[in-house]
Formats: C-alpha cells, sequence, structure tokens
C-alpha cells in the first residue's frame, strides 16, 4: 500500500494554492484532509484529489448541491 505523502509546501504547490492558504484552511477546517505526525503535517496525494473533485463546479452560480450531468 503505498501513499504518496506530501509536505505543505509540496501540496501547496500541486493545488496551486500557498502554503499560508493551506494552514488558514487547516485553521478553519475548510481544506483538504491532513495528517500530523510529531510536529510536522502531511497531506495524502489521495485526499488531495479527493478534495478537488468535490469543489467541481459547472457555473458560477453553482452551489455545488446538485451533481453535474457527466
Amino acid at each position: 500500500m503505498s501513499q504518496t505523502m506530501l509536505s505543505p509546501v509540496e501540496a501547496g504547490e500541486y493545488l496551486r494554492l500557498s502554503e499560508q492558504r493551506l494552514a488558514r484552511c487547516r485553521l478553519d477546517g475548510s481544506g483538504p484532509p491532513f495528517y500530523k505526525i510529531g510536529r510536522s503535517v502531511r497531506y495524502r496525494k489521495e485526499d488531495l484529489d479527493a478534495w478537488l473533485s468535490l469543489r467541481a463546479r459547472v457555473s458560477t452560480s453553482d452551489t455545488g448541491t446538485a451533481q453535474a450531468a457527466a
């Protein structure tokens, strides 16, 4: 079971978000799932992909409550 663990810098690069933005998301609970290993924070690439998928929208008025047609 190989899972890619990313640091906040690497996760930010992957998501094209700043490390500071990810830190704010961790604080308010709006970001992707993360793991605390001692004092270190790590993200699984699979969790980042799933978090992104939940944010897909088809228009600017789309609130995300209904699934878009494929």
